[in-house]
């Protein structure tokens, strides 16, 4: 009986596995899991016997003290962390050096690797950055909120094509990759305007230093150094001086991205040759076949894995192996930190609200949103398309354009991080998380409504 109960816990077990894993592999489980997240984070910051812990872990100082007995050294590295700082500008690191790698290869040799193919995503990025940027400053120029206009601006990946997949059937496959290549260059636009605009006071010296460091990585790299060691370390060391340069942390993330080779150690021909060689070397072991593998046989395959694994671009290892923890671990703890806005009062939830000395941050954000992302989008590829600067992706119609532009205004991970950027004082912060979340969710259902309806139409013509 306890053998039998053993076995049911080990199948129960088994298959719960197998259904994590096969969630895990599904294009719309980051979107889950980080809507999941922002659920758990309201929560926590608004419950009476959980907001004080969320907050007060958020704002728990997080440093590595060295000090001496005498008090002749005191030095702390890095100065004035809290756990929500080390969630945005350290962990954070992490998810724009995976969105540097996901950029680079699509110039190289992806959907803006051309002029042909790069053109319409790239223009009606550029629109969809400019148009909600334009309504967010109509809202709010000339008032304390005016800084926040890159709030709008940036498009989620992982919602955008969390929904597109459940809706894939009803979408010509030319328009997933249009949105799938305007969300990359969309990336690059808000991480420049991160870079240009949100960054604190510069101090030359460190941000010099940087570069001369990215400089002997780059020498490094044309050489032909292709071992994982000599870019990670120095990468550690880029982010600790952009930590303290001025220019935000996570900028450096996408500039070691860009530095990452992409060509593999050994050539096809190299891992040809090595594998029949290696092949020999494994058929010539005598084994009685019961004790496969023996002490020879596993150093003959542990050979083959780093063959192997070296004629896979270190960009393309490195970009396939952070995905799951990027998706699952980072965008996740930094929707708990940043999601959680404590509504006091229903005065939070009202986006409509405005004064003269806080200005309409919710409106900006909302409109920016809901209206401004999918209008800047449209418009910049009709008039692309219209002058024959671009073609019109193969299949697409109008209707199905503009409804998939709609959903161009999730803008969740890239606009609550752009929002802590913007503002110092709290209330503000606040308010443009709960526009964020509103307008992002609009956006979704519109876009969402309007693909199955045009798609639901063009069915029927077609039958």
């Amino acid at each position: 009986m306890l053998s039998l109960s053993k076995f049911s816990w080990i199948s129960l077990t088994h298959r719960a596995v197998l259904r994590i894993r096969a969630f895990m592999r599904a294009p719309w489980a980051g979107g889950v899991v980080l809507l999941t997240c922002v659920v758990v984070a309201m929560l926590l910051a608004n419950l009476p016997f959980t907001k004080f812990y969320y907050h007060h872990l958020l704002e728990t100082e997080l440093s590595l003290l060295v000090h001496s007995p005498g008090g002749g050294i005191n030095w702390a590295f890095p100065s004035g962390m809290t756990v929500e700082k080390f969630i945005n500008d350290g962990l954070m690191v992490i998810f724009f050096f995976s969105v540097g790698l996901e950029i680079k290869r699509e110039v190289v040799r992806g959907q803006l690797s051309t002029w042909r193919k790069a053109i319409l995503p790239v223009v009606a990025a550029a629109g969809g950055m400019l148009a909600p940027a334009i309504i967010y400053t109509c809202f709010n120029y000339g008032t304390p909120a005016a800084s926040g206009w890159g709030i709008p601006t940036a498009t989620d990946i992982a919602f955008a094509v969390g929904i597109l997949t459940m809706l894939e059937t009803r979408i010509p496959v030319s328009l997933r990759v249009f949105l799938m290549a305007l969300a990359i260059a969309d990336d690059l636009g808000a991480i420049l305007v991160i870079a240009l605009f949100y960054g604190g006071e510069v101090h030359a010296g460190c941000l010099l230093l940087a570069l001369l460091i990215m400089v002997g990585i780059y020498v490094m790299n044309r050489l032909g150094e292709k071992r994982m060691i000599f870019y990670l370390i120095p990468a550690v060391v880029v982010w600790g001086l952009f930590y303290y340069s001025g220019v935000h942390s996570t900028i450096s993330g996408v500039a070691m991205a860009m530095l990452i080779p992409m060509e593999p150690r050994y050539s096809r021909e190299y891992f040809v040759q090595k594998m029949r060689a290696l092949k020999s070397d494994f058929d010539r072991i005598e084994t009685s076949g019961e004790d496969f593998p023996d002490a020879e046989q596993q150093g003959c395959l542990r050979r083959v894995r780093a063959l192997a694994t070296e004629s896979v671009g270190m960009s393309d290892r490195l970009e396939h192996a952070l995905a799951p923890y990027v998706t699952f671990l980072v965008m996740p703890i930094f929707a708990l930190a940043n999601a959680g806005v404590e509504i006091s009062s229903t005065e939070y939830l009202n986006i409509f609200h405005a004064t003269p000395e806080a200005g309409a941050v919710g409106m900006g954000v909302f409109f920016g949103l809901l209206v401004g992302k999918p209008l800047g989008i449209f418009l910049a590829s009709w008039i692309a398309v219209r002058t024959r600067f671009a073609v019109m992706p193969e299949g697409a119609s109008w209707r199905m354009l503009f409804a998939v532009a709609c959903l161009g205004g999730i803008g969740f991970t890239m606009a609550l991080f752009v929002d802590s950027l913007a503002f110092t004082d709290v209330a503000m912060i606040d308010r443009g998380k709960i526009a964020i979340l509103m307008g992002s969710s609009a956006a979704a259902i519109f876009g969402s409504l309007l693909i199955l309806i045009f798609g639901k139409k063009k069915n029927a013509t077609k039958s």
